[in-house]
């Protein structure tokens, strides 16, 4: 069965991308699944989050994969391919994506690369999740025209419904020229605090605003200063935290995309 392909992305930083594709990844290969991580971020966060302190000896990339499928050259897609000891492949990034992004706006096809070079992938894993960069620009493009579904992450604070138009609208863009397809998995409630009434408040007014556009997950992933600890430690929750609230949290967001649900 080819992968089902998640692009984890917000135009606004800061709201849980990384932690989400890095804990929702090795959540689903602990339920069995083959999963494979795309980095497709510059900053490579996720690259880091995932125990690569630095990029700068790794000769293949996510870029170094972009550069010959734009340039046309025999590939290996393997051959960037990493693996993590808790059970996930990873296609690690670098600053040197920057540059590809730029190198793509010139390109043919330039909306297709990522997809291009992904396909002979498809069939070896269960999962494939982008982390991508908070921008809407050339390789969040990518990911989406490569993407069977969107996966939203939206941290529960002042404001942050008013921060979904210039998404939604790119998705309805990318349906309408590049990838009709595409569906919206879900919006995820990230950096929660339900002890507040605040909180709650915000949680009602994204329901209100959203709920009748896409789906909104059930699970909700609580505010925690072990999950803050992740980029340092090389891993997931599930080994920096086992017991914790962050970790059940996604589990539970595991076993959600497992199930699949309604689409919109």
């Amino acid at each position: 069965m080819s992968a089902k392909i998640i692009a984890i992305a917000h135009a606004k930083g800061g709201v849980g991308k990384t932690t989400t594709a890095l804990n929702l990844g090795i959540g689903l290969a602990r339920a069995g699944q083959r999963v494979l991580l795309v980095d497709v971020d510059p900053q490579g966060d996720l690259t880091k989050c995932l125990g690569v302190s630095t990029t700068e000896w790794l000769e293949h990339t996510l870029a170094t994969a972009l550069f010959a499928t734009l340039e046309y050259k025999d590939y290996s897609a393997s051959d960037c391919i990493r693996r993590h000891t808790e059970g996930v492949d990873f296609i690690p990034s670098d600053q040197v994506l920057a540059a590809t992004e730029t190198s793509l706006a010139n390109a043919l096809s330039r909306e297709k690369m990522l997809r291009d070079f992904l396909c002979p992938l498809k069939e070896e894993y269960d999962y494939i999740l982008f982390d991508c960069r908070p921008s809407l620009g050339l390789l969040v493009i990518n990911a989406l025209t490569a993407a069977d579904s969107i996966l939203v992450p939206i941290q529960a604070e002042e404001l942050a419904a008013k921060d979904m138009s210039e998404l939604l609208l790119t998705v309805s863009q990318i349906r309408r020229s590049l990838n009709a397809d595409l569906e919206i998995e879900g919006l995820l409630l990230t950096m929660v605090n339900n002890q507040t009434k605040l909180s709650q408040r915000i949680i009602d007014t994204i329901h209100a605003e959203y709920g009748n556009k896409m789906p909104i997950f059930e699970t909700m992933i609580p505010r925690s200063i072990r999950a803050a600890e992740l980029p340092g430690t090389g891993g997931s929750i599930f080994v920096h935290d086992p017991k914790g609230k962050v970790a059940d949290a996604y589990g539970a967001l595991a076993e959600e995309v497992l199930a699949g649900g309604s689409k919109v």
